[in-house]
């Protein structure tokens, strides 16, 4: 079964996809959202294979949700649909990281063959691997058993549910900073809040202490900005 979350303003055309897929093709679990901010709560909620976005959208559109859904998470395959796209639209839709364009208008057989197309593509490819492991520097975090390896010196660091999920959003995208309010949506489903902010810094420091004897690792604040997990 393949989960898909597809972002549409257009109810006629989420409802023709929603069935096409489900009743017609099979083998689809859709859930869908009339823009990006419905998007994003779906995807946090959901956590579809896939994601179908238009671009034009009331509230958020489509190039905001991708650039917030890609400062956590690197893997899932989104591909915009849109009926007019200007080359530095596409350009610009790639650069936030979007796999693939579809063009409107389309029919469900059309949609299945690019989204099983993608998922072909990009299967093996992910930061995060299917095992629930993921690497950095001399460390592997198992994200399922909330487990941290040095391979070094074979010493392992149970570590809470809180700190290993912001340990995973850091390190899948490692050197790169992530803004703390998609820490913050991401850990404590809040992007504003005066205590869960105060838990992120807590929660910062604590991992600090993991990597203090380790040179080649470093979790900075980018002032302002967000959080950076620094690999050499």
């Amino acid at each position: 079964m393949i989960k898909l979350l597809l972002v549409e303003d257009d109810p006629n055309l989420r409802y023709v996809v929603q069935c096409g897929l489900e009743d017609i093709i099979g083998g689809y679990e859709v859930q869908t959202a009339a823009n990006g901010e419905e998007g994003l709560k779906v995807w946090e909620t959901f956590r579809p294979d896939i994601i179908i976005s238009d671009i034009d959208m009331p509230v958020m559109d489509g190039f905001e949700m991708v650039r917030r859904i890609r400062e956590t998470d690197a893997d899932t395959p989104i591909l915009f649909a849109s009926a007019l796209t200007s080359p530095k639209d596409v350009k610009h839709g790639y650069e936030l990281g979007v796999n693939n364009y579809v063009k409107k208008p389309f029919i469900a057989d059309e949609l299945d063959a690019h989204m099983k197309a993608v998922l072909k593509m990009t299967q093996g490819t992910h930061t995060r691997t299917e095992t629930g492991f993921c690497k950095f520097g001399s460390y592997t975090l198992d994200t399922e058993h909330g487990t941290l390896r040095n391979d070094r010196t074979s010493q392992r660091q149970t570590l809470t549910a809180t700190e290993t999920k912001l340990l995973q959003i850091l390190a899948q995208n490692k050197n790169e900073t992530v803004r703390r309010e998609a820490i913050l949506s991401r850990c404590w489903n809040t992007e504003d809040d005066y205590f869960a902010s105060r838990s992120l810094d807590v929660f910062v420091s604590k991992l600090r202490k993991l990597f203090e004897a380790d040179d080649d690792i470093e979790i900075k604040t980018v002032r302002g900005v967000g959080l950076m997990l620094v690999t050499k």
